[in-house]
């Protein structure tokens, strides 16, 4: 079918939702063909679009449509799938609840158990729910931290992790067979309630949750000493942070936590930042005026779903530094291993889990303790399955788990990244320093000092429209076809091509690669700096990555700008 008759199918469907058909009778020609000219992609990270009508937008069809595949899903897995359910969770956006529900509801209609939190919850915790209510399934309503036209669904198996390929892939089969998300159909909620079907929870599994919290704590001793001590700002961006993180900070003693009310309330609206991402500085400003205000010692922020945590640390000028992700792990790595060292826990088969467009910094820090870094491909269900092979073997001990993009794991009671930790742990090493009378600043010169400058950048280059999936397509396959010799006048050491497991070497030898199959490219420099390209999985973006490497500050960032605009003009 055309764009245009899908269309018409939609305006002219006599049930169709009222909201959305106020909205669809607005929508100019160019804009139809946009809501209707292709589907919305559910990939291995679930759906994430823009709200409104149409087959690539966020709505209650596209919502029943992905449901139903996994709904069929489950059905194939027999009664027993059924019955443990699916555990379900929303965010602050635009119309969450309304999805979450509406999963529910289709899910229902097969008989199929759900699980659906009464209030927001962030997604560490609903990938918790899965875990401890053994649920065959987890659905999370959630468009992490894009701006607020936005929403998103993301699917996690019965670990807590979000689906492994060969799951999700056979997941998205059953939801591209599905041709018309408005045929889907729906179970009546009362009658769902009232069977139990659908079962409502909330503080009994937070309680548990907050439980398991108390194991993150490295040293409960220093945190009593500098409880009073310690000045904290937390803001939750509008999202689902703030319950369950203050408390989090208050049950291990943290005192003084001053919190941005403008932003406490729940609001999709996202109303005082230009976008809930706390990656961005921008996103700090109001945190950084209450800061000052209060002589915090570092803030803190989680975006809308509370699984990315932000940080802006105060250095030796007393003013405050908006930190990478990659800084925010290196430094709460260094923390782990030598508060766990100190105390006699350090495992002698310990090992940190990263994905590969991370900062070596982290390699070279474990290596100083003995200790072993592994890389998995970007995606943190890949964390996830790591953790699971160590339960299984026992070849080694989880102490931490992180991506470049402001996620990490530090407790595997969760299967995902869980900025709830990440608060936790950050007070805690801030108190640590305060202690020893260093800024979080001296601390993070101090780390450099010992291991060298590392300086990481990732750079997101759009593809909109219709057209933009063909031209990421095109310029991927054409920088794998043609893998240049040299960027930023270094010459490239190693390729590693994850899409076809390959690794070449300079010198005309190679090897493969024992990761799964995945569109991303990788170049080992002369100096051990590198860069990767990487289609994003969930947006219209092809992301570049570098990590330089060198004796001084200086160096490093002229490296990096000479690296950045070769990688820019691959891209052109």
């Amino acid at each position: 079918m055309s764009w245009e008759e899908i269309y018409q199918l939609w305006k002219n469907h006599e049930s169709l939702d009222t909201h959305l058909s106020e909205e669809l009778n607005q929508l100019s020609r160019e804009e139809s063909e946009d809501a209707f000219g292709a589907n919305l992609s559910f990939g291995t990270a679930g759906m994430r679009g823009v709200l409104g009508p149409g087959t690539n937008r966020m709505n209650i069809y596209t919502v029943r449509q992905a449901t139903e595949g996994l709904a069929k899903l489950i059905e194939d897995a027999g009664e027993d799938a059924k019955k443990r359910g699916v555990a379900i969770a929303y965010d602050s956006r635009h119309f969450s609840p309304e999805f979450a529900m509406e999963a529910a509801m289709v899910l229902g209609k097969h008989d199929i158990k759900s699980y659906v939190y009464e209030s927001l919850r962030p997604t560490p915790v609903l990938s918790f729910a899965v875990r401890h209510l053994n649920t065959y399934a987890g659905i999370m309503i959630t468009a992490s931290h894009n701006p607020a036209e936005y929403n998103g669904y993301k699917v996690y198996g019965e670990d807590g992790g979000q689906m492994p390929p060969e799951a999700a892939d056979k997941l998205t089969e059953y939801v591209r067979a599905i041709d018309n998300p408005l045929e889907v159909a729906v179970g009546d909620k009362t009658d769902l309630l009232g069977s139990g079907t659908i079962e409502i929870i909330g503080e009994r599994v937070d309680n548990v949750y907050l439980e398991e919290m108390k194991a993150v704590t490295v040293d409960l001793d220093l945190v009593q000493s500098m409880k009073d001590e310690v000045n904290i700002v937390f803001t939750p961006l509008h999202g689902t942070g703030l319950m369950i993180g203050l408390k989090a900070l208050e049950q291990i003693g943290f005192d003084n936590i001053q919190v941005v009310k403008s932003q406490a309330d729940s609001d999709g609206d996202f109303p005082t930042v230009k976008s809930p991402n706390p990656e961005s500085a921008d996103a700090f400003v109001q945190a950084e005026e209450l800061g000052r205000s209060v002589d915090a010692d570092i803030l803190l922020a989680t975006d809308p779903d509370a699984d990315r945590l932000g940080a802006m640390i105060r250095v030796a000028d007393g003013s405050y530094q908006l930190l990478s992700g990659n800084q925010i792990a290196s430094i709460m790595l260094d923390y782990i291993l030598n508060a766990r060292r100190e105390k006699g826990e350090l495992p002698d088969n310990g090992v940190a889990v990263k994905s590969i467009v991370s900062t070596d910094l982290a390699d070279a820090i474990i290596e100083s303790y003995g200790l072993e870094m592994v890389e998995v491909l970007t995606g943190f269900k890949f964390i996830a399955e790591k953790i699971k092979e160590y339960e299984e073997t026992n070849e080694h001990t989880f102490l931490m788990g992180f991506e470049e993009s402001y996620g990490y794991l530090v407790q595997p009671f969760v299967r995902d990244k869980d900025a709830i930790q990440a608060l936790v742990i950050l007070a805690e090493l801030t108190a640590f320093h305060k202690k020893a009378g260093r800024t979080l600043g001296d601390a993070l010169e101090a780390i450099y000092d010992k291991h060298g400058y590392f300086v990481e950048k990732t750079i997101s280059v759009s593809f909109p429209g219709l057209s933009g999936k063909e031209k990421m397509a095109s310029i991927m396959s054409q920088v794998r076809k043609n893998t240049p010799s040299q960027l930023g006048g270094l010459s490239i050491e190693k390729a590693a091509d994850y899409l076809e497991g390959t690794l070449q070497y300079a010198d005309g030898k190679s090897a493969g690669l024992d990761y799964p199959s995945s569109d991303a490219l990788k170049y080992t420099l002369e100096d051990g700096s590198w860069v990767a390209f990487r289609p994003s999985g969930t947006e219209p973006k092809i992301k570049l990555y570098l990590g330089v490497r060198g004796d001084n500050r200086e160096t490093v960032d002229q490296k990096a700008e000479a690296i950045e605009a070769d990688m820019r003009k691959l891209t052109e």
